[in-house]
């Protein structure tokens, strides 16, 4: 009787073990495939700022300016990522809130000022921000150029160029500020590579691009192009200078350029954004 009692309360812990172990190893086995699961989830986009290289080497103004920027500070805000449903291409009758999306994750909350010109003449786009996103592929950027608050070095104004511009014996420092808010909407990056795809263990990047030729047009394109036709130049900016210098700001600029050159650059203004070549819609 008691050896039977023995046998069975052996018998009953050793099943008590296997099933403790059996157990474990499914609860380690939960916990790794949590921590793959974690894994998966996590993964980098980073965001960067490109003015390319006419704001980082120079370049000659459609009408024969060369062009040098010491800074070319931009107050960038909300900016938010997007996985779209399917292909996107924006218009301006577009909303933030009409938008149709899987993934969603804003990338700067707090508007940064960004100096375009900071780094040497090959130096790569200026990192702005990063942040952990779901993986997938982020087809759609949305971001604002704002006026900045009071207590930013940017205070008042939306963008502030400054830097020299020479032609002949002619050299001019200009400090050019505007105060021009902007909400761009732009879809999936046009360029050598591709941008935006996030997998969890390569990190993906968006960009958001300015191209300054639309406002100074480029002596390397054809003057019939419609970027040449359409863009300001310098020399009415040149026109207003004093001294060889320009100290001006958006108000001034209003009141002294010609209807003709303020329209050209209200436009070329909006025509800043860009994703790489991709075109950027403005919108309310």
């Amino acid at each position: 009787m008691n050896r039977n009692f023995v046998k069975l309360n052996t018998i009953a812990l050793i099943s008590l073990a296997i099933a403790s172990c059996a157990n474990s190893e499914t609860a380690e086995s939960t916990d790794g495939n949590a921590a793959v699961t974690n894994a998966q989830g996590q993964a980098t986009l980073n965001l960067v700022a490109n003015g390319e290289d006419f704001v980082r080497q120079g370049f000659v103004t459609k009408d024969g300016w060369t062009m040098s920027f010491d800074r070319l500070d931009v107050n960038l805000a909300e900016v938010t990522a997007y996985q779209m449903d399917g292909a996107f291409e924006p218009t301006e009758t577009d909303t933030l809130d009409g938008l149709e999306y899987q993934e969603k994750v804003s990338l700067v909350d707090t508007p940064q000022v960004v100096d375009l010109a900071k780094g040497e003449a090959d130096a790569t786009p200026i990192l702005v921000t990063n942040a952990e996103v779901t993986p997938g592929f982020y087809n759609a950027v949305a971001w604002q150029v704002d006026t900045a608050s009071p207590d930013s070095p940017l205070a008042g104004k939306t963008m502030v160029m400054q830097g020299t511009a020479s032609k002949d014996d002619r050299v001019i420092n200009f400090d050019i500020s505007l105060d021009r808010p902007i909400q761009y909407l732009c879809g999936e990056y046009v360029g050598d590579e591709r941008k935006g795809m996030v997998e969890a263990d390569s990190p993906g990047e968006l960009e958001t691009t300015f191209h300054f030729d639309h406002i100074f047009g480029d002596s390397e394109t054809s003057p019939d192009d419609a970027l040449n036709v359409d863009a300001l130049g310098f020399e009415p900016l040149a026109q207003l200078a004093s001294n060889d210098s320009l100290t001006i700001d958006d108000a001034t600029l209003t009141q002294q350029l010609s209807a003709e050159d303020q329209e050209k650059l209200t436009k070329a203004i909006i025509g800043l954004g860009h994703v790489g070549e991709g075109h950027c819609a403005v919108i309310e």
